[in-house]
């Protein structure tokens, strides 16, 4: 769950509604100032014989300080027209905060012998990540172990967000990673659940996608590109320097995008490539994270597919044939298309 931003509230009852007349009335009589005009460079680009003509591509440049400026006089702009309102904003925020029910806990999600869940507390911006073991009951307070608490980590960053939260297999280590940029470029991070010690190991510029392989020391992740592409796998050995971690793939296709994940069953580690209407799935043993990913089916133009696992048996939704999908089972020996037998045929309605 995520709360506005912590504010000094005025001490006003949430009234049970506002209405636009009143914004109005606030707003009557305020001289709205000049706004800012981005100057116009025009740029021209040709793709697929079509070319195009954009005028503001320059603002797209966030380390230009002209771009920075043009931002700043937008923002002084949107202060001065809402100026009127200030009182009401505070009314609007006091409102939705009044209906939020701020101290809360998540569903637990059993993990082994380890129910995992995140709780808020009234006042506080983010959620506390938790665990207690299975066979204390539910509830009590003294079997809590606070796993990650995001509120101090946030302190002091204008945006703060988490990606992956990915507890070891032996439930020893935690893997997670934040963004405090909003560029959607995460630093990962290991923490040693026992002593909440970080280890030394800090790997930048990430996708929010982690996955263990089964022995809880090796850990995949991926690396973006200048564009903030998932495109690069690496797998990394806890102690080892990440300069020198094992590119496992380079996706150069830039339609696609790298997905790295474990399935359920916790047997092997996938990785999932795709663009905006083609899939491609890679799987490996997780007992065995060093050897070579695995084709499940070749991409191909247009065919999408998903995949889980279970016994000897993957189990794939695709839209192969099946423009509403479908539901087709494959062995793990070979699950390429050849060897697939449908379990649940599509539908037409």
């Amino acid at each position: 769950m995520t709360i506005a931003p912590s504010r000094t509230l005025p001490d006003l009852a949430p009234p049970p509604g506002l209405a636009i007349e009143e914004a109005s009335r606030l707003c009557a009589g305020t001289s709205a100032p000049e706004p800012p005009v981005a100057r116009a460079v025009p740029r021209t680009t040709t793709i697929h014989g079509d070319t195009r003509i954009d005028d503001y591509f320059w603002l797209r440049n966030r380390e230009d300080p002209e771009t920075l400026a043009y931002l700043e006089a937008e923002n002084r702009y949107t202060q001065a027209v809402m100026r009127g309102t200030e009182v009401l904003q505070e009314r609007l925020f006091a409102e939705m905060r009044g209906r939020i029910k701020e101290t809360d806990l998540s569903v637990p999600e059993r993990i082994d012998g380890w129910l995992y869940y995140h709780r808020t507390e009234e006042g506080a911006q983010y959620p506390i990540y938790c665990r207690q073991p299975v066979e204390r009951p539910a509830g009590d307070a003294a079997a809590e172990e606070v796993l990650l608490d995001l509120n101090p980590l946030a302190e002091g960053h204008a945006y703060f967000r988490l990606g992956a939260f990915e507890p070891s297999p032996d439930h020893r280590m935690l893997a997670y990673a934040v963004d405090t940029s909003g560029a959607e470029a995460f630093t990962l991070y290991v923490r040693e659940l026992a002593t909440g010690a970080l280890l030394a190991e800090t790997i930048s510029n990430v996708s929010p996608s982690v996955a263990w392989a089964n022995d809880s020391r090796t850990l995949l992740y991926i690396v973006l590109d200048e564009a903030r592409r998932p495109c690069r796998l690496f797998r990394h050995v806890l102690g080892a320097n990440p300069a020198e971690d094992a590119l496992v793939h380079f996706e150069a296709d830039e339609s696609f995008f790298l997905d790295v994940s474990r399935t359920r069953s916790q047997a092997y580690l996938l990785l999932e490539m795709s663009s905006h209407s083609t899939s491609e799935v890679r799987f490996v043993s997780a007992d065995r994270p060093e050897e070579p990913f695995r084709v499940v089916e070749p991409r191909r133009a247009g065919i999408e597919y998903t995949l889980s696992h279970h016994g000897d048996r993957f189990f794939i939704a695709t839209n192969d044939r099946a423009p509403n999908f479908r539901l087709v089972s494959a062995p793990v020996t070979d699950p390429t298309r050849e060897h697939w037998t449908e379990v649940l045929p599509h539908r037409p309605a």
